[in-house]
């Protein structure tokens, strides 16, 4: 259902991992369309997803990601890609980020901190938005800020969805 929904937002040759049991024709399929024309990695925004991810990444290094927040991608208590709209998915398209392997230690924990993503009352909630503004999908603080400093988020970047958080 996944390719259905994909299908109603964009036109796109898609693949399906059927979970994390990643069966080798599977595999073979990915890393051929990686090395042909690229690949644009976009999971169930759960922890599954990211195992997805995770694992696809260190095969195709250089593939670029997209991410459904949680929030548009849920509903009747069910997460996943098939569970957003047209729109939610083509917002995650249009903010595609590729992983650099080489941080750029662009963040700390205490810009976090100081933007009230963390370490306190609805930092959590707060973060999530951010992702989605950014991109970058909804991840606890620790992970939150290696992905801020892995997929070149800009402190511009950053800014700006801190603003567009405090006018809200």
């Amino acid at each position: 259902m996944d390719v259905v929904a994909i299908n109603k937002a964009v036109e796109a040759d898609c693949i399906i991992t059927e979970g994390f049991n990643l069966k080798p024709a599977c595999l073979d399929s990915i890393e051929k369309a990686y090395k042909k024309r690229g690949i644009i990695i976009l999971t169930d925004p759960d922890s599954a997803g990211e195992r997805i991810r995770t694992y696809v990444t260190r095969r195709c290094p250089k593939a670029k990601h997209a991410f459904v927040p949680v929030e548009e991608a849920t509903a009747n208590d069910d997460i996943g890609i098939e569970q957003a709209s047209p729109e939610a998915i083509r917002k995650a398209l249009e903010k595609v980020r590729t992983l650099n392997w080489e941080p750029s230690n662009e963040f700390n924990g205490a810009d976090l901190i100081k933007a009230g993503i963390s370490g306190g009352a609805g930092a959590s909630e707060r973060r999530a938005r951010m992702g989605a503004r950014l991109g970058i999908g909804y991840a606890n603080a620790k992970t939150f800020l290696k992905r801020l400093n892995h997929y070149g988020v800009t402190r511009e970047e950053f800014e700006a969805a801190l603003a567009e958080e405090v006018d809200n």
